[in-house]
C-alpha cells in the first residue's frame, strides 16, 4: 500500500458479512474467482528448495526460532487478504513470504495487522511486513527495504457515476474514500490544500481503517470515488460483478518493499531476502506467483535495497 500501508486489529466476521452482502471486494468473503480457487497461504504454491548460502546469512534470532514472522493487513486484495474461512491471509505477498522463507531455511507465520502499526511493531511483535507497503524515504528512516514490486495509484467509482474522478486535480468537491496510513490518503489530503489555495473547494477525504471500510462507502454512497494501488484498485473492480468500475490511469509509480527492522539482530536478513528474490526470479518462481494472482504487470528484474525515489 502506498503510505506506510493501515493494515490493523482483525476484522470481525460481522464485518466481513457486511462486505459481502454489499457486494464489496469480496476478499473476506472467499466469493471471487480467486478466492475459490486459491488454495490456503500454507499449501499456495510448491516451496522453493532451501539456499544454504543465504540461510547463513539469516540472523541466529530467526535461525533458533525457525519461523519469520510476517505481519500483512488482510483487507488488501489481492495482495493480501482473508480466505473464505476468514481466518487465513492469503494473496501475493502471502506467497511470496511463504517462498523467501522457504529458500532462507525458515517457515513463514503471516499474522494479519492494522497497516499503519506494522512498522512501529517490527522487531517486537513481527519480523518483517509484507503489506504492499510503498519504499519512501520518510519509512527508510525507520526501517530497511528490500523493493520487489512496482505499483501506482489507481480510481474506481461506482460503475457509470462519477467517472470524470480519474486524476487528482478532479477531485476538488468531492469525497475520497482511502485506507489510513496509506500513500492515497496523504495524496488526497495535499490535494484538497492545492484545490482551495486555487479558490476552489476542498476535498473531502474519509480515511478507514482497511480497504473493505473504503468499499462498502463507495457502494453506500458515502463517497464519490475510491484510491488504492493499482492492483488493488483493478482487482476490487474486477470482483465487485459490476458495481465498481476502474477509471483512467494509475498515476506515481513507485516500488513496493519489504519492511526490515534495522536493529542489530536483524543484520544480514535484508540481503539475504533481496538474494531469495534474485533466486526466485531467475528460477521463475517469483513471476509464477504474480501470474497467479494476475499482477505480473508490476513485476520487477532487480531488487533494490531502500531504492525510493522520495
Amino acid at each position: 500500500m502506498f503510505g506506510p500501508l493501515a493494515h490493523g486489529t482483525s476484522r470481525r466476521r460481522a464485518a466481513a458479512v457486511v462486505a459481502c452482502s454489499a457486494v464489496l471486494l469480496l476478499a473476506a468473503c472467499g466469493k471471487s474467482s480467486k478466492s475459490s480457487t486459491a488454495t490456503t497461504a500454507a499449501t499456495a504454491t510448491t516451496a522453493p528448495a532451501k539456499s544454504s548460502g543465504l540461510a547463513a546469512q539469516v540472523p541466529a534470532k530467526l535461525s533458533k526460532a525457525g519461523t519469520l514472522v510476517v505481519a500483512a493487513d488482510a483487507s488488501y486484495a489481492p495482495n493480501e487478504f482473508f480466505a473464505s474461512d476468514n481466518k487465513t491471509v492469503q494473496g501475493m505477498d502471502v506467497d511470496l513470504a511463504n517462498a523467501i522463507a522457504s529458500k532462507l531455511g525458515l517457515k513463514a507465520d503471516v499474522k494479519n495487522a492494522g497497516f499503519d502499526t506494522i512498522i512501529p511493531s517490527l522487531g517486537n511483535r513481527y519480523d518483517i511486513g509484507m503489506s504492499s507497503f510503498t519504499d519512501n524515504k520518510k519509512r527508510e528512516a525507520q526501517v530497511d527495504f528490500v523493493d520487489y514490486y512496482s505499483a501506482g495509484t489507481g480510481f474506481y467509482v461506482e460503475k457509470g457515476k462519477n467517472q470524470t474522478l480519474d486524476t487528482l486535480d478532479a477531485l476538488c468537491g468531492h469525497t475520497v474514500g482511502v485506507e489510513k496510513g496509506t500513500t492515497q490518503l496523504d495524496d488526497a489530503t495535499a490535494q484538497g490544500k492545492k484545490c482551495t489555495t486555487a479558490g476552489k473547494k476542498t476535498v473531502t477525504v474519509l480515511a478507514f481503517p482497511d480497504q473493505n471500510g473504503a468499499n462498502l462507502a463507495l457502494s453506500s454512497g458515502r463517497v464519490d470515488v475510491v484510491m488504492a494501488d493499482s492492483p488493488v484498485a483493478a482487482y476490487g473492480a474486477k470482483q465487485s460483478n459490476g458495481k465498481f468500475e476502474l477509471i483512467g490511469k494509475a498515476y506515481g509509480t513507485a516500488p513496493y518493499g519489504i519492511a526490515i527492522p534495522k536493529s542489530a539482530d536483524y543484520k544480514g536478513l535484508t540481503t539475504a531476502i533481496q538474494g531469495a528474490l534474485q533466486e526466485m526470479e531467475k528460477d521463475g518462481s517469483y513471476v509464477a506467483i504474480l501470474k497467479k494472482w494476475g499482477v505480473e504487470a508490476g513485476a520487477v528484474t532487480t531488487f533494490t535495497i531502500n531504492g525510493a525515489t522520495s
